[in-house]
């Protein structure tokens, strides 16, 4: 089988020789460090106790300071990178939908030179734009010489009597049938 990598001795694991042990001896023995007392709060106990609440549970090593400041420069070479990307973004796709309108352009113009290339929409169209006729056809053309306020005047409103106006149809029918069969035949009667 494979060896097992080799640990260095630890003094406190019992069935091990400490290899430090001869430089201990040899050594003054150091006398045991004294935690310092807290100082007192300039505010009282109250400030002291909500320090040593929430701010006695941080602990900050090289380690996680290092990070935090990687963090922070992240966030701040990041931010302007991030607001550019959303930028070319939106201007990608404002360009994306000016160039589908103006393929849609394109496809109306092709759309329309495939009408022009058709002998019937040719004809159709000198005749409505240009007012041209075929050999032998006779134009008339309506031209109302008149004065736009003569046109005003003459414009009479519409009667509201003769759209409500309902009557029997039936006998008016009638009526008209008797009034026709009665009257005299007007060629015997010419003759």
């Amino acid at each position: 089988m494979s060896a097992a990598p080799r640990r260095p001795s630890d003094p406190s694991r019992p069935g091990r020789k400490a290899t430090g042990a001869r430089r201990a001896e040899s050594e003054p023995a150091k006398p045991p460090r004294r935690e310092a007392a807290p100082a007192k709060a300039p505010h009282g106990p109250a400030v002291g106790a909500v320090r040593s609440g929430w701010l006695s549970g941080i602990r900050l090593s090289g380690f996680s300071v290092i990070m935090m400041g990687v963090i922070v420069l992240a966030v701040v070479v990041l931010a302007p990178t991030i607001a550019a990307f959303a930028e070319q973004r939106r201007h990608i796709a404002e360009l994306r939908a000016e160039v589908s309108a103006q393929e849609a352009e394109v496809q109306e113009l092709r759309e329309q030179r495939e009408r022009w290339n058709d002998e019937t929409f040719i004809i159709t169209q000198a005749r409505e734009r240009l007012s041209y006729v075929l050999p032998g056809e006779v134009s008339y053309l309506v031209i109302d010489d008149r004065t736009e306020a003569a046109k005003a005047e003459t414009g009479a409103p519409v009667s509201a009597e003769v759209t409500e106006r309902k009557g029997d149809w039936m006998r008016t029918l009638l009526t008209s049938v008797m009034t026709a069969g009665l009257a005299p035949d007007a060629a015997g009667a010419g003759g």
